[in-house]
């Protein structure tokens, strides 16, 4: 996780996983991907520390990825896709501009961060530039 996220902030269960096999004594193995598997995480569990799925509400809670919260530092971290860019402020270097993406969500990123994207050749082309 980012250094100085504040530990109430980072998520008490990670991932969806499926349980490969139920040991009938409470211990349970799991289908982990390879970048914990890398990580020396072991595929074998107690009960007490799993938790069955309830899918999130995204109508209520937009966001709560797994992977928006992990750092970009991270090998599992993935680049999300800009669906289009929808305004900006200010001008030139100092421009900010409003982002969706295609997760939905809508963020505020300085120019330089985003200037080498197509979405935002598709911005100026829309308003003549």
């Amino acid at each position: 996780f980012p250094q100085g996220l504040a530990c109430k902030l980072i998520p008490k269960y990670m991932g969806l996983y499926r349980v490969l096999c139920d040991f009938r004594n409470n211990m349970f193995q799991i289908d982990l991907p390879l970048h914990l598997v890398t990580c020396s995480v072991h595929p074998f569990f107690h009960a007490s520390l799993l938790q069955i799925h309830v899918p999130n509400d995204d109508c209520l809670f937009l966001g709560q990825l797994f992977e928006h919260i992990a750092s970009s530092t991270t090998s599992y971290a993935k680049e999300w896709n800009v669906k289009e860019i929808l305004s900006h402020s200010n001008a030139g270097q100092q421009a900010l501009l409003e982002i969706l993406w295609y997760t939905d969500d809508k963020t505020w990123l300085p120019f330089h961060k985003i200037n080498h994207l197509e979405a935002l050749q598709r911005y100026f082309k829309s308003l003549g530039i």
